[in-house]
């Protein structure tokens, strides 16, 4: 038994990486912000994370990620579970991050595999550990070597869950489906894994994943999360045709790097100013258009008032 049972337990289903919503002048958009969490919640999402890839975190300073963080806090009111991405390339601030979302009173953190450094796997180790020695919170280690240019190997997360209690899951943005398979054998069964590829949301749960971190949550949360709670219900045929129906909004959603296809369509639903800050910026008018075009195919976004 584990005195992190019953968190693994509850930390299940769509998690939303909701998006960090900017005004014109690109301050952060606190009332729009706290909108977007509500409506998460109300469409079904099981949990919610912020600052991971989808909020932008390498554009916001230390001290806008702790306000977002606190910020959701405060909207979500205990009504899902929250998992704050507190990662950085920078060790002390994912430190900082860390030991201020544990003070706030999350259910988990996801640190993310740091960028740009490139460390070895002893590096790795080293970061991950000493992150999670800090805290007594659930670490969910996030796992992303397109972002990264490292892959945090199946050793490496076998060995810091053995010396770690604390870390209970992954998730997993990396598109080899052999070495997902391996992490849940090597660390367990028990393990949470969660896809962070959105193709690979069905197929995880299939292996024994414990549910998904999608970037299209934030377009389309209730039928990211309908296709969870089929999947939990031993619905595999309403499950497997959520997946499909899903397929289109995925792929035009990564047709420019996240999150600036998902900004573009949330402006075009009336859900924010579509803003982002340099070095990101709006996709084509060209994607801008086969965005809407789905959006009104799926019926998201109704044909006459586009």
């Amino acid at each position: 038994m584990s005195i992190y049972d019953e968190e693994k337990k509850k930390l299940r289903g769509s998690i939303c990486p909701v998006i960090t919503p900017f005004k014109e002048d690109g301050s952060i958009d606190e009332e729009t912000f706290k909108n977007l969490v509500d409506w998460q919640i109300e469409s079904g999402s099981h949990g919610i994370s912020v600052t991971g890839t989808s909020g932008e975190p390498s554009s916001l300073t230390v001290a806008e990620r702790k306000r977002v963080m606190a910020l959701a806090k405060e909207a979500i009111d205990g009504r899902v579970f929250f998992a704050p991405g507190t990662g950085s390339t920078n060790h002390d601030e994912t430190m900082e991050l860390t030991k201020y979302a544990e003070e706030i009173g999350v259910d988990a953190a996801m640190v993310i595999v740091p960028y740009y450094n490139k460390p070895n796997q002893e590096a790795l180790y080293q970061h991950f550990k000493t992150v999670a020695d800090s805290v007594e919170i659930p670490i969910i280690i996030y796992n992303i070597p397109g972002r990264t240019a490292v892959n945090m190997e199946v050793e490496t997360m076998a060995r810091l869950v053995k010396d770690c209690p604390n870390i209970i899951g992954a998730k997993e943005s990396n598109k080899d489906f052999e070495h997902v398979n391996r992490v849940l054998l090597n660390c367990g069964r028990d393990f949470l894994l969660y896809s962070g590829i959105e193709l690979l949301c069905y197929p995880m749960l299939a292996i024994g994943g414990a549910g998904f971190i999608s970037a299209t949550a934030n377009v389309e949360p209730k039928k990211v999360a309908e296709l969870y709670n089929a999947w939990d219900a031993g619905n595999v045929a309403k499950a497997q045709d959520l997946h499909f129906e899903l397929m289109p909004l995925n792929d035009v959603l990564f047709k420019d790097t996240n999150p600036t296809v998902a900004k573009a369509a949330l402006g075009m639903m009336g859900k924010i100013t579509p803003k982002l800050r340099l070095p990101l910026g709006l996709p084509s008018e060209e994607l801008q258009e086969e965005v809407r075009e789905t959006l009104v195919n799926m019926d998201i976004l109704d044909k006459q008032s586009v």
